[in-house]
């Protein structure tokens, strides 16, 4: 399956900006009222929506964890809110309730504004609340298996990066439901996908192809391997890409790895002019219990526009379709394009041809995001589903590398994609083989 990620991480930049140009613009703290301090309203607002990012070793570039870090950029914390650059978030409100929203309410950016213009008081820190606890290096809990790479990549100082490929024995003596599952790069600012497969052992999926070492398809001297590496309905554990969130199903719900299974780290690296080498690991958490239902994630994508993106056009449209093969709980989604993507749309197309929009993002290269539904959604067999994508190859997309040229589709980010992501639930029971068995004619 071709996928291809951004050429740079996405930075959380913070931009320092004087308190007098931004006191105008700050709501008074009422007559009578305390001003807002560290300990006892900002604290709990970072702890839940930006320590995530916003500490030693995760993606944002300076930590919010103690009062003496935060401080220096209160200010600026306030503006990045206020105009809801921060925390990112694309939905479309008009479509769709999504449990990971971070976005702040008004009240939260009232405090953190209040909290500016007071000089960033600290409060009373014996009066804070428990402090949140966060798992060392993990965005989950504390692994109970951790599968690395054995071989570590060497990325180049530039140039295109064939994808490559690593497959890795699990070790699984027994069958294992994934609750919990995270993707950890060590050289994060190279990493711009992967995709971990499950291999099952009775899957001829790439099976001549080495073990426990890194490799390309250009590397491999079999034509059907080659195209094996392109193309596979295994399962996958799940997606990595700058700005996703790990996998962290609900209870009763989990990914199945069979006993003894492999998994096929699908890397796809890029340059920027600093050479480093990259071993990945995926750490996960077991449910407690065999779950009711199992998770699969599908894809409604289009591998290959015939038609390039013409030059100097600004809302080029891709559609495509696909039906539910059986009944299944719609759980969320993972849109992605390159860097001409603009806009990205889930549908459902009811029988009278009418359109019930599931979630409606507006796409950021560099923040690729998962919007996992408040409430899942029961799908019937024989539901229509529709992923729609436009892109935008003129001048006004910031992030164009060349608006005067035609773009094909592929691989590398200068080139376009469409793959709609989504996550559904089954009974447990059912495999993704007898999945797409149609029990009914539509």
């Amino acid at each position: 399956m071709p996928f291809s990620l951004p050429l740079k991480v996405a930075a959380l930049a913070v931009i320092m900006i004087p308190a007098s140009l931004l006191l105008s613009h700050t709501p008074a703290t009422p007559a009578g009222k305390a001003s807002p301090t560290f300990y006892g309203d900002v604290l709990p607002i970072l702890e839940q929506h930006c320590q995530v990012c916003h500490r030693a070793g995760e993606i944002g570039p300076m930590p919010f964890m103690t009062y003496q870090e935060t401080k220096p950029w209160a200010n600026s914390i306030w503006q990045r809110a206020r105009c809801r650059n921060m925390p990112p978030w694309f939905a479309d409100p008009r479509f769709g309730r999504f449990a990971n929203d971070p976005s702040l309410n008004g009240n939260e950016i009232d405090t953190l504004a209040r909290w500016a213009q007071a000089h960033a008081p600290a409060g009373d820190p014996n009066k804070a609340a428990p402090r949140r606890h966060w798992t060392g290096g993990w965005n989950i809990s504390m692994p109970q298996a951790i599968v690395t790479m054995p071989q570590a990549v060497p990325i180049p100082l530039a140039g295109d990066v064939e994808y490559t490929y690593e497959i890795v024995p699990t070790g699984f003596r027994e069958d294992k439901w994934v609750q919990m599952a995270e993707v950890r790069p060590t050289s994060r600012d190279h990493v711009h996908h992967a995709v971990i497969y499950i291999r099952p052992p009775d899957s001829n999926w790439l099976r001549p192809a080495p073990v426990n070492v890194p490799f390309t398809v250009s590397q491999l001297a079999d034509d059907k391997l080659r195209e094996q590496a392109h193309a596979t309905d295994n399962d996958m554990l799940l997606v990595y890409a700058p700005g996703s969130s790990p996998d962290h199903w609900p209870e009763g719900m989990a990914k199945f790895i069979p006993a003894y299974s492999d998994l096929v780290f699908q890397m796809h690296y890029t340059t920027n002019q600093r050479a480093a080498r990259d071993q990945t690991s995926v750490g996960m958490v077991f449910a407690n219990t065999p779950p009711s239902e199992r998770i699969f994630t599908l894809q409604l994508a289009n591998d290959h526009d015939p038609i390039p993106i013409p030059p100097n056009t600004d809302n080029y449209r891709v559609e495509v379709h696909g039906i539910l093969p059986n009944d299944a709980k719609l759980l969320s989604f993972f849109p992605h394009m390159h860097l001409r993507g603009k806009r990205f749309e889930y549908n459902i197309v009811h029988d009278d041809g009418s359109l019930e929009t599931l979630l409606r993002v507006n796409y950021d290269f560099y923040w690729q995001l998962t919007y996992r539904l408040a409430e899942p959604r029961l799908l019937k067999a024989g539901t229509k589903l529709q992923a729609v994508a436009w892109y935008d190859n003129s001048r006004r997309n910031p992030h164009n590398p060349n608006a005067d040229s035609p773009v094909y589709w592929g691989d590398q980010t200068y080139n376009e994609m469409m793959v709609g992501f989504f996550d559904v639930a089954v009974p447990a029971g059912i495999d993704k083989w007898h999945f797409f068995i149609r029990h009914h004619q539509h």
